[in-house]
């Protein structure tokens, strides 16, 4: 969901002058951090949207903020559809635009955004891959002694499962933020919003065979064993490509599809949650979602889950 802007009365409409798209972006990636204290992944990736727009602007000559209307917009999104994006990416994109227009009325450069009166791509139909239980068991019992840390590598798994944090959340997880005794540990998610999420004695006996036996050789010499959770061969915290690749790498060697991401993982906990019985208002604040429709999702999950098992076992089905 796109953030909640506060109108600042101090601000002053500029006058009608031509606005040049030139310079913007640098303005609109300081706002995101300054006035809505976005995470650097969000960031990065508002940015890298709204530099695609600017460049296909530019090559259908429009310089000027105020040139760009209804029609010109609707253009762009059907170039997006005719370039085969997923509806979930052209959905982000234009997320990203009406952000950036109500930037712009905020900084006086337009009087209304245009942008509004766009409806984002229908996406009822996109449901999250999903393992089965039996297959998350599989996944965190993959790394063996032929593995380089086998022990990190599982408790990174576990964790995952355990808490549905994304793969960035553990990448910047500290030491000083997991608390085995109380069987919790302390994430930042999205907008540097902070959550406490639970850890079950799977996870718990991963992360004390790890702490115990990998993750002190891997803190660099005279250096505290504080910092970060999960460290890299060379003692410095282990980055998201580098979890992106040990799944991938993991979910190879059981025989999983190639589209087994550390989403996956999230995805999977999200949904075996529903089913245990979890209540939809809980689970959202577990997964961290600022709206309850990102979490209403899994729902859907669910019930094409349990639709699929009434096919195959009844005996009409």
């Amino acid at each position: 969901m796109p953030p909640r802007f506060k109108p600042n009365s101090n601000r002053t409409a500029k006058t009608p002058a031509p606005q040049q798209l030139t310079g913007r972006l640098d303005e609109f990636v300081h706002f995101l951090r300054a006035e809505c204290s976005m995470a650097d992944n969000s960031v990065l990736a508002y940015s890298r949207d709204i530099r695609q727009f600017f460049d296909w602007l530019q090559a259908k000559r429009i310089a000027d903020i105020r040139h760009i209307d209804l029609k010109i917009m609707s253009s762009y999104l059907k170039s997006l559809h005719e370039r085969g994006l997923a509806a979930s990416s052209i959905g982000r994109k234009l997320v990203a635009i009406k952000t950036l227009f109500r930037f712009f009325v905020l900084e006086g450069l337009i009087t209304e955004s245009a942008a509004e009166l766009l409806n984002s791509p229908k996406l009822w139909d996109y449901l999250p891959k999903v393992l089965s239980p039996e297959k998350v068991d599989a996944l965190l019992n993959a790394p063996s002694r032929e593995d380089t840390y086998p022990l990190r590598d599982r408790a990174l798994l576990c964790l995952m499962y355990a808490t549905g944090c994304r793969a960035s959340e553990i990448s910047n997880l500290k030491l000083n933020q997991v608390s085995l005794q109380e069987r919790y540990c302390r994430c930042i998610g999205k907008g540097n919003k902070e959550r406490v999420v639970a850890l079950n004695p799977v996870a718990i006996a991963a992360l004390e065979a790890y702490l115990k036996y990998e993750r002190p050789s891997l803190c660099a010499e005279g250096e505290s064993q504080d910092g970060f959770l999960f460290l890299s061969r060379n003692g410095n915290g282990i980055t998201r490509l580098t979890i992106w690749r040990l799944v991938k790498k993991y979910a190879a060697r059981i025989g999983c599809s190639q589209q087994v991401s550390p989403h996956t993982l999230r995805h999977s906990f999200a949904t075996h949650m529903l089913a245990g019985g979890a209540e939809i208002r809980a689970l959202q604040e577990m997964l961290g979602h600022a709206n309850i429709r990102t979490t209403q999702v899994y729902t859907h999950v669910e019930h094409s889950r349990l639709k699929s098992i009434h096919q195959k076992c009844h005996p009409r089905g």
